[in-house]
């Protein structure tokens, strides 16, 4: 594990050991769930919020800390992933028998976090028994600029408050267990079981993911050049108990997904991202269709084409991230199965 000071950037990368900047401090590394139950699954989230001094993030390390079991990171578009295993302290149990050394550090370096855009970092793993609801446990980061870095490690005393300390690693909260939804899936490296239905198009129809029924997964077809592409889907809670939320989608063609929401004002069409994720209730049905809430995919690689599939993923708080399969439909086209609108009409919407 690093014990450097920490500094913080958008994305998570590579350990590079450089020299440290006393004004990258300014940077912030922070894990998006601060809360975790023992002996349960934990879905790690490293949000780097801004780059050093102007500079771009080019590499983000995280430091499995003792206790935590079975990390495994979650690939990312432009960026290559690296990982450090070592023995552990003691024997944990797990799913498939006694574990005794793992992954303890994720590395991704490679890409390019620009200093005003953030980004977010994920990795899987299991929080063990080893902690007790009440205790805390801390994910140091490392961010690397080109011309130095910050080391997000400081632990504070018995005592002292963690707000006091120029460099804090990420801390997580353990707290008491709670039973999970019927069919909700707590292993952490391993998604929800899922079960397809191919539709017509081959594409699938519905996927089953825990509580979860995604249903159509579609795209629209885009020109050649074009940097961004919508995507939709339904959404279907079929739990009583807990809701669920989306929290992010990839394809294979694009480098990276947003969730999107449209709405019109004074005869103006405006999209914003939904910040948090998209909720989806307990018993509740949400339609990202075109026109209100939808996908946005951007940084295109390759023309999507009417007819085609595409694979891609949807990530979410409690079921995790679910494979998917998107049919492609005509450009302009308001459903999965719709043919090319008439030319003439402003096509442009998602």
């Amino acid at each position: 594990m690093f014990h450097a000071h920490p500094r913080t950037a958008l994305p998570v990368a590579a350990l590079l050991l450089v020299p440290l900047l006393a004004s990258a401090a300014s940077a912030h590394a922070l894990l998006e769930r601060k809360e975790a139950a023992p002996n349960a699954a934990y879905r790690g989230v490293v949000q780097i919020m801004h780059g050093c001094d102007g500079q771009p993030t080019t590499r983000v390390s995280v430091s499995i800390p003792e206790g935590v079991t079975g990390a495994k990171p979650m690939p990312k578009p432009g960026w290559t992933i690296a990982t450090t295993r070592s023995a552990y302290a003691k024997p944990y149990p797990s799913f498939h028998g006694t574990v005794t050394e793992g992954v303890t550090t994720i590395t991704w370096s490679g890409g390019s976090l620009p200093d005003d855009q953030v980004d977010e970092f994920t990795f899987f793993a299991r929080v063990s028994d080893a902690f007790e609801p009440g205790a805390t446990i801390y994910f140091p980061v490392e961010q690397d600029c080109p011309g130095g870095g910050t080391r997000w490690s400081e632990i504070p005393a018995q005592g002292q408050d963690a707000r006091a300390l120029k460099n804090p690693a990420p801390a997580v909260r353990i707290v008491a267990a709670k039973s999970p939804a019927p069919g909700i899936q707590t292993t952490a490296a391993t998604p929800a079981p899922t079960t397809p239905a191919k539709s017509e198009t081959g594409a699938s129809a519905e996927t089953k993911a825990g509580t979860l029924a995604i249903e159509t997964p579609w795209l629209r077809a885009t020109p050649g050049g074009a940097k961004v592409a919508g995507g939709y889907v339904t959404l279907r809670n079929t739990g009583s108990e807990e809701p669920d939320r989306l929290t992010g989608a990839t394809i294979a063609r694009a480098g990276r997904g947003e969730i999107h929401t449209m709405s019109t004002e004074n005869g103006v069409m405006k999209m914003a991202p939904v910040e948090g994720g998209l909720t989806i209730a307990p018993g509740a049905s949400v339609a990202l269709k075109p026109g209100g809430l939808h996908l946005m995919f951007l940084d295109l690689t390759e023309a999507l084409r009417a007819g085609e599939t595409v694979s891609g993923t949807l990530t979410f708080e409690r079921a995790g991230t679910v494979p998917v399969t998107f049919a492609v439909a005509p450009i302009g086209a308001q459903a999965p199965s719709a043919t090319a609108p008439e030319s003439g009409g402003h096509q442009h919407h998602h």
